[in-house]
């Protein structure tokens, strides 16, 4: 969500959120910061900080934990020392009462973000471990910063389900925001948290009115409304109030349900007018004999009921005031304001488990094998709660610690493996230069989007009596400019050569290490052989002789058809290759970055 023309209501509905969550973190989720590191994000954190209780928990998830670190495992040394198994508590049981910050939350693996989701719904942590089981109570809050830039990054969906606020600090000042935090009563805080398990479950009106809000703006599920509805009853807290009420709900409304806005709903004048029609039968029943009259004062309560403003509209009015103009503008226009949660790409680079080197990523069990990793430690918590059983069945002169085959752990390992998208494009003919164009698009929006991901980006074009390497692979999006500004284009079709080349490259970054995606842009029409000369049969059998080559490798290929009308050459090619064949007729460079990134 981009920022408010004024940063002020933002600010102070963000202090709100933090007030509410204070009271309640377990109940309420968490926070999705978003906007970037800055003061805004730090004053937030630390006027967040002086609200929760004094001691309460405060942990930080460092990036790449491990499962033993993250939900606990055996204690190794207290298990040795007592002759007993120890479970020790991981960072998510240490923060029981407190919260857990969550760092570059965009870059949390599908696995890690199930777990912290589990953890938010049971308020406790199921330990398994060496045979070992256990419930470990773990009633915390997430505050997650969301550092992603664009749509393929975002905090995974799993978890901002659950979070009851999504706050933005785009476009806030780096100053003059501090006057707003000096005010935080921490005391206040403390007497709503002491107050809220008396404050009564809301009632089926402010239920239904909340579902209702939810679904007039586009809000799929059910989380959304049952946290409004967490939120409400910390607002009816924080206000002392004995039951939740209509402003409590409202404030809810806002701070939960607006950031999370897909569409407007419908105009009220629209709606009278389509009950315009209903004005033919009125004016038939004014012709009927009048009903009889209740008396005046049995009416006057009902036209006053009938004055008041529904609790529905109510909390329509005020989701809507927390909408910013822009994001008016957009959710008119039909175009959501929020991010996509980010997908897994083929396209893009990947990962690939191994047992010698990478990133650690935790333990497995397996036997020794040449090149693996003894994981130490893991391997004695494995063997130390059956040491007393052990001792008892070895002969006295047995070493202290039996360590056996069922025992050994290897350290596991991900190699992220980077990823090279050779776009090898039919420069020949007169629809040459558009469909350059084009391509040299795609290939800036590609390297503009995937770096993060690692991944590089090439072009083969062939023209006239051959073909060329015009970018080697390179994530330099500056240089791919500058080597793309002027693109050759028009002449003969030398397919085969084409192919040939972007299987050099693709090979030549394979034995690099790279998991290379060749996109061909043709209409499948050759009419130039390997040797430069033109020959159309024998160019196109040259052509097919070169996709056979190609399949054989098992390279991931797509083939975009730009023929205006498509025809079965293309698709034939595409059959010999074993590549993914798509028509294109209109090459976009927003639907050929797509197939890239996405096949």
């Amino acid at each position: 969500m981009t920022a408010a023309a004024d940063p002020s209501p933002r600010w102070q509905d963000a202090l709100l959120a933090a007030q509410l969550f204070a009271i309640d973190p377990a109940g309420l989720g968490g926070v999705s910061l978003a906007g970037g590191d800055g003061p805004p994000r730090d004053l937030w954190l630390d006027h967040l900080r002086r609200l929760l209780p004094v001691g309460a928990p405060w942990r930080r998830l460092p990036a790449g934990i491990a499962d033993d670190r993250l939900i606990g495992a055996v204690d190794l040394t207290a298990t040795l020392a007592r002759g007993r198994p120890v479970m020790q508590k991981g960072v998510l049981a240490e923060a029981d009462g407190g919260v857990v910050i969550v760092p570059m939350a965009e870059r949390l693996s599908a696995g890690l973000a199930a777990r912290i989701a589990g953890v938010l719904d049971r308020g406790a942590l199921a330990v398994e471990r060496e045979g070992i089981a256990g419930l470990l109570p773990a009633r915390i809050g997430v505050v997650a910063f969301d550092d992603g830039i664009g749509d393929d990054e975002a905090v995974p969906a799993a978890l901002l389900d659950r979070f009851a606020f999504l706050l933005d600090f785009t476009g806030l000042p780096g100053r003059g925001l501090e006057q707003d935090c000096a005010d935080a009563d921490g005391v206040a805080v403390a007497v709503a948290r002491r107050r809220l398990p008396s404050v009564p479950a809301a009632a089926d009106s402010i239920v239904e009115a909340l579902v209702a809000t939810a679904a007039a703006f586009g809000i799929d599920g059910v989380m959304a409304p049952l946290l409004a509805l967490r939120a409400s009853r910390a607002a009816a807290a924080w206000a002392g109030h004995g039951e939740i009420d209509a402003d409590d709900a409202a404030l809810a409304a806002r701070l939960v349900l607006g950031p999370r806005a897909r569409l407007l709903p419908a105009d009220e004048n629209e709606v009278e007018s389509e009950g315009d029609d209903e004005g033919d039968s009125e004016q038939a029943a004014d012709t009927a004999p009048p009903p009889e009259q209740p008396d005046r004062e049995s009416s006057e309560p009902e036209q006053q009921d009938r004055a008041a403003p529904r609790l529905e509209d109510i909390l329509l009015a005020a989701v809507r005031s927390a909408l910013p103009d822009d994001l008016l503008g957009a959710l008119k226009s039909g175009v959501p304001g929020q991010r996509r949660p980010a997908s897994t790409r083929q396209g893009s680079a990947a990962s690939q488990a191994s047992l010698a080197r990478g990133r650690p990523a935790g333990v497995r069990i397996a036997p020794l094998r040449p090149g693996a990793r003894l994981a130490l430690v893991e391997t004695l918590r494995a063997a130390a709660p059956w040491q007393a059983l052990r001792r008892g069945e070895a002969p006295a002169n047995e070493r202290l610690i039996q360590v056996r085959r069922e025992d050994l752990r290897l350290k596991k390992f991900v190699q992220r493996r980077e990823a090279t998208i050779i776009f090898c494009v039919d420069a020949s003919g007169s629809a040459a230069f558009q469909r350059l164009a084009e391509t040299k698009g795609a290939v800036e929006l590609t390297l503009a989007g995937a770096y993060a991901a690692r991944t590089h980006a090439a072009l083969v074009t062939f023209r006239g009596n051959g073909a060329d390497l015009l970018l080697p692979p390179t994530r330099s999006l500056s240089r791919a400019k500058a080597l793309l500004a002027t693109l050759p284009g028009g002449g003969g079709t030398p397919l085969a050569s084409g192919l040939d080349l972007a299987l050099m490259t693709a090979l030549s970054e394979r034995a690099k290490g790279r998991e290379p995606l060749i996109i061909l842009l043709t209409d499948g029409r050759a009419n130039i052989g390997r040797d430069g000369k033109p020959a159309r049969p024998g160019a196109i059998d040259q052509a097919f002789d070169a996709a056979r080559q190609l399949a054989l490798t098992r390279i991931a290929t797509v083939l975009v058809d730009t023929s205006a009308r498509p025809r079965p050459e293309a698709a034939e090619l595409a059959a010999a290759m074993a590549a993914r064949y798509v028509a294109l007729p209109y090459v976009e460079a927003h639907a050929v970055r797509d197939l890239a990134l996405g096949s």
